[in-house]
Protein backbone atom coordinates (compact mmCIF):
# COMPACT_ATOMS: atom_id res chain seq x y z
CA UNK A 1 0.00 0.00 0.00
CA UNK A 2 1.51 3.49 -0.73
CA UNK A 3 2.72 5.28 2.49
CA UNK A 4 1.93 8.72 1.07
CA UNK A 5 -1.93 8.10 1.75
CA UNK A 6 -0.95 9.11 5.74
CA UNK A 7 0.65 11.89 4.46
CA UNK A 8 -2.78 12.63 2.42
CA UNK A 9 -5.22 11.86 5.47
CA UNK A 10 -2.88 14.21 7.70
CA UNK A 11 -2.91 17.07 5.39
CA UNK A 12 -6.65 16.99 5.29
CA UNK A 13 -6.75 15.95 8.66
CA UNK A 14 -5.15 19.86 9.38
CA UNK A 15 -6.89 21.57 6.82
CA UNK A 16 -10.30 20.21 8.10
CA UNK A 17 -9.24 21.24 11.93
CA UNK A 18 -8.01 24.95 10.61
CA UNK A 19 -11.03 25.71 8.68
CA UNK A 20 -12.91 25.19 11.66
CA UNK A 21 -10.91 26.60 14.49
CA UNK A 22 -9.48 29.53 12.69
CA UNK A 23 -12.77 31.66 12.97
CA UNK A 24 -13.27 30.87 16.10
CA UNK A 25 -9.95 32.30 17.04
CA UNK A 26 -9.78 35.19 15.00
CA UNK A 27 -12.96 36.56 15.61
CA UNK A 28 -13.62 37.26 19.06
CA UNK A 29 -16.88 39.53 19.01
CA UNK A 30 -19.86 39.94 17.74
CA UNK A 31 -20.05 40.84 14.03
CA UNK A 32 -21.92 44.34 13.78
CA UNK A 33 -21.49 45.27 10.12
CA UNK A 34 -25.06 44.12 7.89
CA UNK A 35 -23.59 43.03 5.02
CA UNK A 36 -20.91 40.28 6.30
CA UNK A 37 -24.27 38.96 8.73
CA UNK A 38 -26.30 38.79 5.55
CA UNK A 39 -23.31 37.17 3.86
CA UNK A 40 -22.84 34.80 6.27
CA UNK A 41 -26.50 34.29 6.80
CA UNK A 42 -26.39 32.92 2.52
CA UNK A 43 -23.64 30.71 2.85
CA UNK A 44 -25.39 27.31 3.50
CA UNK A 45 -28.30 27.94 0.96
CA UNK A 46 -25.68 29.18 -1.72
CA UNK A 47 -23.66 26.07 -1.03
CA UNK A 48 -26.65 23.44 -1.03
CA UNK A 49 -27.35 25.24 -4.36
CA UNK A 50 -24.21 24.42 -5.48
CA UNK A 51 -24.19 20.95 -4.71
CA UNK A 52 -27.52 20.23 -5.90
CA UNK A 53 -28.04 22.19 -9.17
CA UNK A 54 -25.29 20.18 -11.17
CA UNK A 55 -27.14 16.72 -9.71
CA UNK A 56 -30.28 17.76 -11.04
CA UNK A 57 -28.97 17.90 -14.67
CA UNK A 58 -27.62 14.68 -14.51
CA UNK A 59 -29.82 12.70 -12.62
CA UNK A 60 -32.08 11.32 -15.54
CA UNK A 61 -31.21 10.22 -18.84
CA UNK A 62 -31.68 13.33 -21.15
CA UNK A 63 -31.05 17.40 -20.04
CA UNK A 64 -34.57 17.28 -21.26
CA UNK A 65 -36.58 16.27 -18.83
CA UNK A 66 -34.44 17.19 -15.94
CA UNK A 67 -34.58 20.99 -17.36
CA UNK A 68 -38.49 20.45 -17.48
CA UNK A 69 -38.88 18.78 -13.95
CA UNK A 70 -36.57 21.57 -12.58
CA UNK A 71 -38.89 24.03 -13.93
CA UNK A 72 -41.86 22.18 -12.89
CA UNK A 73 -40.38 22.36 -9.47
CA UNK A 74 -39.19 25.86 -9.60
CA UNK A 75 -42.96 26.70 -10.83
CA UNK A 76 -44.60 24.82 -7.86
CA UNK A 77 -42.25 26.54 -5.24
CA UNK A 78 -42.96 30.00 -6.33
CA UNK A 79 -46.59 29.22 -5.42
CA UNK A 80 -46.04 28.23 -2.04
CA UNK A 81 -46.65 24.60 -2.38
CA UNK A 82 -45.21 21.79 -0.02
CA UNK A 83 -41.67 20.07 -0.55
CA UNK A 84 -43.69 16.80 -0.78
CA UNK A 85 -45.65 18.11 -3.48
CA UNK A 86 -42.71 20.17 -5.23
CA UNK A 87 -40.65 16.87 -5.54
CA UNK A 88 -43.95 14.77 -6.46
CA UNK A 89 -44.67 17.29 -9.00
CA UNK A 90 -41.08 16.97 -10.12
CA UNK A 91 -40.70 13.37 -10.26
CA UNK A 92 -43.90 13.05 -12.35
CA UNK A 93 -42.70 15.51 -15.02
CA UNK A 94 -39.41 13.11 -15.22
CA UNK A 95 -41.48 10.20 -15.85
CA UNK A 96 -43.90 11.36 -18.18
CA UNK A 97 -41.23 13.16 -20.15
CA UNK A 98 -38.77 10.09 -20.40
CA UNK A 99 -41.96 7.81 -21.36
CA UNK A 100 -42.67 9.93 -24.41
CA UNK A 101 -39.64 8.90 -26.53
CA UNK A 102 -40.63 11.08 -29.77
CA UNK A 103 -39.82 14.17 -27.53
CA UNK A 104 -35.95 12.89 -26.42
Amino acid sequence: MNDRIYVYILVMAIVTYAIRVLPLTLIRREIKNTWVRSFLFYVPYVTLSVMTFPAILTATRSIWSAAAALAAAVVMAYKGKTLIFVSLTACGVVFLMELLPGIL
